[in-house]
């Protein structure tokens, strides 16, 4: 993780219901297959917090093998699976911009321009999507946004999802940008997440605030 965010951690992990979560993903790591690996549960948070212009708030880790890599919606860059909640990211984008993305399903580039890519749920049980949820990563989640609201200003948040569109009362619409749709899993990403140009609308608000536009 980076430096920067090393003094909201540790006020985080000091905290009794990080403790508790603590106690509970050692026993999930030593007993089960648990995604991210340990190594990349906190990966999102090695974007430097004076570069994060965007936040995308997610559900839970893909919960396939070798699939989910610490950042939302990403995959590893050496898995051939697209999963399909990210081929309906690739559609909107294409449909959103006018151009064909490279679909590689590896998000880092987004990560490197300032994109913080974050679950609501931290981890995920193989196979058993939701499985974490109700273990101390939703207050977590919670602490990050309530910080970044208050440190930053002229962030974009895009909300895909119930579960991070629960988030938006936590954020001031006087200081931050906030984009909300439907998650993109196929089971709702024609509910609203398809055509919601979120990309966009994104650099468009990133440009009138004098900040460089992320290429998607």
């Amino acid at each position: 993780m980076h430096e920067s965010w090393k003094p909201f951690l540790k006020t985080e992990f000091s905290k009794p219901y990080f403790a508790e979560l603590s106690k509970f993903l050692h026993s999930e790591y030593e007993t089960k297959t648990i995604f991210p690996s340990k190594t990349q549960v906190f990966r999102a948070f090695s974007t430097s917090l004076d570069d994060v212009k965007v936040v995308i708030l997610g559900q839970d880790p893909y919960h396939t093998p070798g699939v989910a890599d610490g950042l939302a919606f990403s995959i590893s860059a050496r898995n051939n699976y697209m999963p399909p909640s990210l081929i309906n990211i690739y559609k909107e984008i294409d449909s959103d911009l006018g151009r064909h993305n490279n679909k590689s399903g590896n998000l880092l580039a987004w990560q490197k321009q300032g994109v913080l890519l974050l679950n609501n749920v931290l981890t995920v049980e193989a196979h058993k999507a939701g499985s974490h949820r109700g273990r101390g990563w939703e207050e977590f989640t919670e602490a990050v946004i309530k910080y970044l609201n208050s440190e930053k200003e002229n962030l974009v948040f895009i909300l895909w999802g119930r579960d991070a569109r629960s988030k938006k009362k936590l954020i001031d619409e006087s200081k931050h940008l906030i984009l909300e749709s439907a998650h993109p899993s196929p089971l709702s990403a024609y509910n609203g997440f398809f055509g919601s140009k979120p990309f966009s609308k994104t650099n468009k608000y990133l440009e009138e605030h004098g900040k460089e536009a992320i290429s998607w």
